[in-house]
């Protein structure tokens, strides 16, 4: 069985570090620079310090069934956590209507492609859902996807439910209260992987990071909680890349001559040439050095990407709950052909949050949904599934719904309050195996 780690933050930050999500996007600039000095690109900081925007309810309740749309990866440079994603939310359609569905009458699904932010897929989804009547998109997994869109789909009075979006951004982001997400932010993540760094023993770490606001301000987070680990600032490099370049030798050689004994790869796709270069130069997880990854990379689509048995010992970490087989034998009978479970019970716990919160409301409004999204995943009687949920609000009682991703204890920014983290290993077939989970915040 799993063994469950759990830390708490020694403190909550007022101004934290943009990061956006684990799924974010290529940027065009590019920078780098290291704790030797030079250059070293600024990552962009947000204010979280604030009173996040609540939705108002409308006057009158809207009772026609229930439409959720889809804004996920089905194309795109995060294509690979799509499969997960999508199984999870038909699930979830399928279990609740398989109880009744909302207010009596079934949920209907309407699914939907983000592609990326080199395409205009996301508008394209987005205005075929909004006029099929939707009340509540999932996704996107993106952030820079959602930002995108999400003035277009809040301003029409519908809830965007992220499953994977980890940007501070959006904590004081002006939404009408309309936006929610059950990912947890970067600076959880940047805990929790600073953590597994420390715990490993290592005293000198390099970290390479694409050139986005995710790359850029999960790099800067992953420092700062090394420090405060005991690891000396003069002994963490930072290069920051950009991720459409031909090569990452030069980026790889300064890791190289840094001679570090730990190296952090925050980066999507392009992990695989850097993966490659660094076993080029004997510094790749299959030579020995302790590597570490992130949510954008530490998936079985990498180990497909590169030689055999080249990632033997990478480790890292991702948004994960122990959702445990079962959960998972139900994905399975959805999609057999899924690979990954990144990010499906943070799927699975948009649908049935939303479909709760409408039940709470007696309304199928996004604006009435929005409203009470917050309050069924806190201060009631605990329930784990939609159906006994459905149960305990027909007695008259008020719910705590803890769903696949265990507690959510939303905050008023419509997010976790709490990141629960898988700790990944890569075997020396180069594919995944979950060794524990690390829990942090709360």
């Amino acid at each position: 069985m799993a063994k469950r780690t759990y830390v708490r933050a020694a403190a909550v930050l007022g101004a934290v570090t943009l990061a956006l999500a684990g799924c974010s996007s290529d940027s065009d600039d590019s920078t780098s620079g290291s704790a030797e000095g030079g250059g070293s690109a600024t990552a962009t900081t947000v204010d979280t310090d604030c009173e996040p925007e609540q939705a108002t309810p409308g006057a009158t309740p809207a009772t026609g069934p229930l439409k959720i749309g889809t804004l996920l990866p089905e194309t795109g440079s995060l294509a690979f956590l799509g499969p997960p994603e999508v199984a999870a939310v038909r699930l979830a359609v399928d279990e609740i209507n398989a109880a009744g569905g909302v207010l009596d009458q079934p949920v209907e699904l309407i699914p939907g492609d983000s592609g990326d932010t080199t395409t205009d897929t996301a508008n394209a989804t987005v205005d075929r859902e909004l006029a099929a009547g939707t009340q509540v998109i999932i996704g996107a997994a993106s952030s820079s996807v959602s930002l995108k869109v999400i003035d277009k789909i809040a301003s029409a009075g519908v809830v965007m439910f992220s499953p994977a979006n980890t940007s501070d951004q959006f904590v004081c982001y002006a939404d009408g209260g309309m936006y929610f997400r059950t990912a947890p932010t970067d600076s959880l993540q940047a805990q929790a992987l600073a953590q597994l760094i420390a715990e490993d023993g290592a005293q000198r770490v390099s970290i390479l990071a694409l050139n986005d606001p995710y790359g850029t301000g999960l790099a800067e987070n992953t420092v700062t909680n090394l420090v405060d680990a005991g690891i000396p600032e003069d002994q963490i490099q930072k290069i920051i890349y950009d991720p459409n370049a031909q090569s990452f030798n030069a980026e790889v050689d300064q890791v190289a001559n840094f001679g570090p004994d730990a190296v952090a790869l925050i980066g999507f796709e392009e992990s695989a040439k850097i993966i490659t270069r660094m076993a080029e130069v004997g510094i790749g997880p299959s030579d020995g050095m302790a590597v570490f990854g992130v949510d954008g990379n530490m998936g079985n689509a990498l180990g497909d990407s590169v030689a055999d048995g080249l990632l033997a010992g990478m480790a890292g970490t991702t948004p994960l709950t122990d959702t445990g087989e079962a959960f998972q034998q139900r994905l399975l009978e959805v999609d057999p052909a899924l690979i990954d479970f990144n990010y499906a019970g943070e799927s699975y716990d948009a649908a049935v949050v939303s479909a709760l919160a409408a039940e709470v409301a007696g309304s199928t409004a996004g604006v009435d949904i929005a409203a009470n999204i917050n309050a069924v995943t806190k201060d009631g009687e605990k329930c784990t599934t939609f159906q006994q949920c459905k149960d305990l609000l027909a007695s008259g009682q008020d719910i705590d719904y803890d769903g696949a991703t265990g507690e959510l204890s939303f905050v008023d920014a419509g997010e976790p309050g709490v990141g629960s983290y898988g700790r990944l290993v890569f075997g020396p077939d180069n594919t995944l195996t979950t060794e524990d989970y690390i829990v942090v915040g709360g």
